[in-house]
């Protein structure tokens, strides 16, 4: 698999209404700051995505690249949780099988903007979030 130089990024749709939630999530638990945040419709993060085979124009997954690796899918969710202070405790959840914890994740994934809703165009960070949010 690919190395990725910069760490602690996390690749995200930034029209998907969920996603976006998810981004504020971790940022509000992350009190150390470690996490960034890229929207897979930067130049940025469309560069990310496509050198970890993820289609720019239509991502079907969000990622975290931590210690020079990509985790996508159930795995980036997993351990986005389990870094963040109070929430060690989610790596259990590894021990679950990721072919029982991949085909949740997609079905949401799949689902999104008609369960969570989608915005026109990506959304708009307060201050404090928008200095973590590389573009």
């Amino acid at each position: 698999m690919s190395k990725w130089p910069d760490d602690d990024v996390i690749l995200f749709d930034g029209v998907c209404v969920f996603c976006s939630r998810w981004v504020r999530f971790v940022a509000q638990r992350d009190t150390a700051k470690r996490f960034r945040f890229t929207p897979i419709q930067s130049d940025y993060g469309a560069r990310l995505a496509r050198t970890f085979g993820i289609d720019p124009d239509d991502p079907d997954t969000n990622a975290v690249f931590h210690g020079g690796e990509a985790f996508l899918k159930s795995d980036a969710a997993l351990t986005v949780l389990s870094l963040l202070p109070r929430w060690g405790w989610v790596r259990m959840l590894f021990a679950v099988p990721k072919p029982l914890r991949d085909p949740v994740y997609n079905l949401i994934a799949r689902n999104r903007y008609r369960i969570f809703g989608k915005y026109d165009a990506c959304f708009v960070p307060d201050a404090d979030l928008r200095a973590r949010v590389i573009e």
